[in-house]
């Protein structure tokens, strides 16, 4: 996580991205797309275009919300998931797909008032699950997303 939206060298993006888009994605276990770590919107595009079905429009919808939101968010692909960070500071949040449902991680999601409602085995993460049918509360995931971006993230 170096800039906006791409490492230290944007040409290596740019070629793991075109390499990305030559191939249709192969969907691993729960349909979540199996996208090559790469840094970048590129590669997050690439994983959002082969979310299967209606995850697909939901993972635009939360792409959307977080650039409307966290304008200086960095993107990268990691462990065939999307996450943003802030440069400095870690990633706050990723997205991972399961047969049912779209998980989204807030990292230091335990520190979010309210608590977003999944608890995980990590006493600072926690997790909102998003299936076909929920109207997803946009003002309340904004409102995570932008405090989860103001927290300090989590550095692998």
């Amino acid at each position: 996580m170096t800039n906006k939206t791409s490492m230290k060298r944007p040409e290596a993006a740019k070629r793991a991205a075109a390499k990305q888009g030559a191939a249709k994605p192969t969907l691993l276990a729960g349909g979540n797309p199996q996208i090559a770590r790469a840094d970048g919107d590129a590669p997050v595009q690439a994983y959002i275009a082969a979310m299967p079905g209606w995850k697909r429009d939901a993972g635009r919808r939360l792409d959307a919300l977080i650039v409307r939101n966290v304008p200086n968010v960095c993107k990268a692909v990691r462990w065939n998931s999307p996450f943003y960070g802030i440069e400095g500071q870690g990633w706050f949040l990723s997205i991972h797909c399961f047969t049912k449902y779209i998980k989204v991680a807030f990292f230091r999601g335990a520190s979010l008032r309210p608590v977003p409602p999944v608890e995980s085995k990590d006493k600072n993460t926690r997790y909102v699950h998003i299936h076909e049918d929920d109207k997803l509360d946009e003002e309340l995931v904004t409102s995570w997303i932008r405090q989860a971006s103001e927290l300090p993230g989590w550095i692998p």
